[in-house]
Parts: structure tokens; C-alpha cells; sequence
């Protein structure tokens, strides 16, 4: 990087006198402060770092995206504050490196990275003061460059690639809708007449003898338990994937949180498990559709449940903000992973053995339904944490303060 004032400083250095030494230190003082504003008020993020890897600058916007203080990273490695770069690979390139990646603390977010080499032109003692090799004065050798250090330039691009996926996930979404309406024909018809068919045995079961009368319907009842099981899978399908039309009315949603649990009661009794309920008491009313929701809080318990050991703990909490109703769900369970993490919200993903891998994938389109919205932490072996946020209050539109025209408009 060049200077207009470096460059005349570096010219005068054979010709400065002690008493100028005071002058140019509070000149570059001035300077470096200067600068330092500059790059704090530039949103991206900005790391230098010199040949070794070790952090000689960072900005506000990079200590704010990776959760650092700015005395405690100068000095350190950039792979030892930020773990999972693998800064010696990146560091290898003679050219520029783009990359993405993403960032789970201290929020979870997608970041943009561009690391440049930092090269500075180098000349001897006779260079700067203007005298080649031969003594005489007016002439200068060439430079040379020498690599110092990498920067580094962080772009916030969450909500460009949030877009991208939602994107994404509505084009899956409609495919899957129209797989749904094949899947209701072609399955759920065959299971009516199965069905139909199975009460028509069952009435010819009942003239046989006693023991042969026994023995097919005990196979009925399995036939039919299967058929239920094979419906119930296709209800749940149409289900997260065509949710009907929520009816709103004026409900609080702290006893629909005590009714979900309460439905729990055989379970916890027998696993022995904890449910602790921190309900706030003056919540206003929202409008909801109670039997939906009481389906999405049913949902977010079980999975807790089948998530914890015996005598597990599960908290149940509900809040207000200045626009939404908080109801979060903490428990004490195995937790997740940040690659499954990143993936729940995937149909049909599932950690669980007999699970179906919809449960969440229902719970975030009756959330959404409702204008709300989901957002789940958890650490692997450390439990999880799921909160639903639904608004009470409806804000389509926020006035901005007046303030001085743009330069557009005044025209």
C-alpha cells in the first residue's frame, strides 16, 4: 500500500533532523487513526494478517462476524481464532482466493471471503537516498517485492443465500405438492377398497369355527393396523406439504402449551421425565388456528421426548418481545450436529430409525402459516433449543423518521 506522505517521508529520511522526529510520528499517528476510522466504518469485514498467518488488523465488522475482541486476536494465528479455516491451504495461492463458507457463532451465518497476497516493493539504503551502485547521485535501482502477509475481505452474504435456498425449497415444495396429489390417488384409493374388503372378510370370518375364526382374525387385525399405519403416513405427507388454511381466532396460546404437554402425561410419567413449564401470564391473545397449533407444539414435544434419556428435562418457556409471543423448548437430549443442523427442515431427513423425518418440516409451514417464524440452537451432546415466534402485532409497514432529501429526489 502507498502513501503520498510515506513516499516523501521515505525520500527525506537521510535528511530529517531530530528536532523534525516529533513532527512526523504525530503525522503518522494522525494518519493510522484516520485509516482505522475508515476501514470501522466499512460493513465488510477486514483482516491482515502477515506471512506467518498471524492477525496484524482487523476491523469492527470482522470482530462482530466472528465473535472476537480485537486486543485478544492481534498477534494470534487466524486458523487458532477462526477454527475450521485451514488458513496454510488458502495462504498457498500466488493469487487471489475467493471462497464461501458458513459461520456458526456467534450466529449462524454465510460468509464471503477474498483473500489477497500483501506485497510491499523493497530497495536498499542507496535506492531511497538516490545514488546507484556506482556513487552517483540521481538514479535509482529497481524494486524488488516481497511478500508480508494476506488481507482479507468478509461479505455477510446470509440473506442473499437464505433467498436462494428458500427459493429452492419452494421449487422442491412444488414438486413434492404435485407428487402429493398422485400419492392421494394411487395409494389412497387401493386403501379404501383394502379396507372395504377387510370388513367384508371379517363378516365371513365371524360363521367359520371358533379356532380358524381366531386364527384369520388376528391376520385381519394386522392387515388393518398396516393399512392404518400406510394411511397415516400418507395424511402426514399431505399434511407438511399442503397444509390446509389456518381458522383464526383469538386464543392463548400458554393453555394450548399446557394442553400439548399435558397429552404427554403417560409418557412422562413412565419415563420418568421433567417438564418444566415457565409460562408468562400476561401474554396478550393471538390469533391462531388451535388445533394447528397444538399439532406443532405435539410435534416439537415428541421429538424432545424421543431425543432425552430417562429422566431427562424438558423446559418449556413462553415470552413477549415488543411485536412477538416467544414459546421456546430446551432439553436436555443427545443435541445435533451443525451439518444435521443445517439439514432439518430437509423432507424426509431424519437421525432417528423409525422416524418419517416430516415432523419439523410441519411444524415450520404451520409456523409460517402464521405468519411466525423457527429457529432452533443446539451443540452436539449439549441438548436443543427450538423457539417459535408468532406476532400479535400486525406490521406491514414502519414510517421512517424525515430526514434530509436525497440528492435524487431534490432534483
Amino acid at each position: 500500500m502507498k502513501s503520498g506522505f510515506l513516499e516523501k517521508l521515505i525520500g527525506r529520511l537521510g535528511r530529517i533532523g531530530p528536532e523534525e522526529v516529533q513532527n512526523y510520528l504525530i503525522r503518522l499517528a494522525e494518519e493510522k487513526g484516520f485509516l482505522e476510522t475508515v476501514f470501522n466504518a466499512i460493513q465488510e469485514g477486514i483482516i491482515v494478517t502477515d506471512s506467518n498467518g498471524r492477525i496484524t488488523y482487523l476491523n469492527e465488522a470482522a470482530c462482530e462476524l466472528f465473535g472476537l475482541e480485537s486486543e485478544d486476536a492481534i498477534g494470534k494465528r487466524l486458523d487458532e481464532r477462526v477454527r475450521g479455516l485451514d488458513w496454510d491451504a488458502l495462504s498457498q495461492s500466488e493469487g487471489a482466493v475467493s471462497r464461501d463458507m458458513e459461520i456458526f457463532y456467534p450466529q449462524n451465518r454465510f460468509i464471503n471471503f477474498y483473500i489477497v497476497p500483501l506485497a510491499i516493493e523493497h530497495r536498499g539504503a542507496a535506492a531511497v537516498a538516490g545514488i546507484d551502485d556506482f556513487g552517483q547521485p540521481g538514479s535509482s535501482t529497481p524494486a524488488t517485492a516481497r511478500q508480508v502477509g494476506h488481507a482479507m475481505i468478509l461479505r455477510d452474504i446470509t440473506a442473499s443465500r437464505r433467498s436462494a435456498e428458500q427459493t429452492i425449497e419452494s421449487e422442491r415444495l412444488n414438486a413434492l405438492t404435485l407428487l402429493a396429489a398422485g400419492v392421494a390417488h394411487e395409494i389412497g384409493n387401493p386403501l379404501n377398497s383394502l379396507h372395504i374388503h377387510l370388513q367384508l372378510m371379517e363378516r365371513k370370518v365371524r360363521e367359520l369355527d371358533e379356532k380358524i375364526q381366531g386364527e384369520l382374525q388376528e391376520s385381519i387385525d394386522v392387515a388393518r393396523a398396516e393399512i392404518a399405519r400406510l394411511d397415516s403416513i400418507v395424511t402426514q405427507f399431505l399434511r407438511a406439504i399442503r397444509p390446509s388454511k389456518p381458522q383464526l381466532q383469538p386464543e392463548n396460546v400458554n393453555a394450548i402449551v399446557d394442553e400439548a404437554v399435558r397429552f404427554f402425561a403417560p409418557e412422562i410419567q413412565d419415563r420418568e421425565l421433567v417438564v418444566e413449564q415457565e409460562l408468562r401470564s400476561d401474554l396478550p391473545l393471538l390469533q391462531l388456528d388451535r388445533n394447528q397449533m397444538k399439532q406443532a407444539f405435539y410435534n416439537v414435544i415428541k421429538n424432545s421426548f424421543e431425543a432425552m434419556k430417562r429422566r431427562g428435562v424438558l423446559r418449556v418457556r413462553t415470552d413477549r418481545d415488543d411485536t412477538h409471543v416467544l414459546v421456546s423448548f430446551t432439553d436436555t437430549g443427545i443435541g445435533m450436529s451443525a451439518e444435521n443442523l443445517s439439514r432439518v427442515f430437509e423432507p424426509y431427513f431424519t437421525t432417528k430409525s423409525s422416524g418419517t423425518g416430516l415432523g419439523l418440516l410441519i411444524v415450520r409451514r404451520i409456523v409460517r402459516e402464521h405468519g411466525g417464524e423457527l429457529s432452533i440452537e443446539s451443540s452436539e451432546g449439549k441438548g436443543l433449543t427450538l423457539t417459535i415466534r408468532l406476532p400479535y402485532i400486525d406490521r406491514r409497514v414502519r414510517m421512517l423518521e424525515a430526514g434530509s432529501p436525497r440528492k435524487n429526489d431534490a432534483q
